[in-house]
């Protein structure tokens, strides 16, 4: 798709000089709300330089299925395995280059879905796909943009998805999340210097 295209091609050019410690922040936030189990089988969504992965591999049994981080960004995703060479991460994350809705899984076999500071790109169809992916019970953390203090730049935001909108507060987030078919949805706002996220997790219903 072009705006695939055009999303791996802005965060190419960004990969140099990405702001890990912001996003860090957030996936450390996002693992502690969702907190999977050591052996769970886990996706980073549009995983950037993988900051999700990155934290969870560093707790992951030898005997745990490799974290699987998937991005459409080659300087990403080259970013990622870069931070993670030498380490114990480099063999328990499943790193992936290409577009991350469908996820590259079975139906039904993800315990946890993680999307750190992506799915006003992705669009509401990773959601679908999250439900898809994710076994009965399976849970979500994802963040979004505060709406009232996001300011992207025009580039930016001539790639946003229109069917995402950004919450105004975190009552806003979870109630959006049910509608789109997860339960038990609970959002907080995570202030991150001049910036402000929402924290959003939920589960997936046993049916459906």
């Amino acid at each position: 798709m072009i705006q695939s295209a055009e999303l791996a091609g802005v965060f190419d050019e960004l990969a140099d000089s990405y702001d890990h410690a912001h996003h860090e922040e957030i996936a450390r936030a996002l693992i502690g709300r969702v907190a999977p189990g050591a052996d769970d089988a886990v996706a980073d969504v549009a995983c950037g330089a993988g900051a999700v992965a990155l934290q969870l591999a560093r707790e992951r049994p030898a005997s745990a299925t490799p974290v699987l981080a998937v991005d459409l960004s080659p300087g990403m995703v080259a970013v990622g395995r870069a931070r993670a060479a030498g380490t114990a991460s480099a063999r328990a994350i499943d790193w992936r280059v290409g577009d991350a809705v469908p996820l590259p899984v079975p139906d039904r076999s993800l315990d946890v879905v993680f999307c750190a500071s992506s799915l006003h790109f992705l669009g509401a169809r990773a959601l679908a796909d999250w439900r898809r992916a994710l076994r009965p019970g399976g849970r979500v953390g994802f963040s979004l943009p505060l709406a009232t203090h996001f300011r992207p730049s025009p580039r930016f935001a001539e790639l946003l998805a229109d069917d995402v909108p950004l919450p105004a507060d975190a009552r806003e987030a979870s109630d959006w999340t049910e509608a789109r078919g997860f339960t038990g949805a609970t959002s907080r706002v995570l202030a991150l210097g001049t910036r402000r996220v929402v924290l959003i997790s939920a589960t997936r219903p046993d049916g459906g």
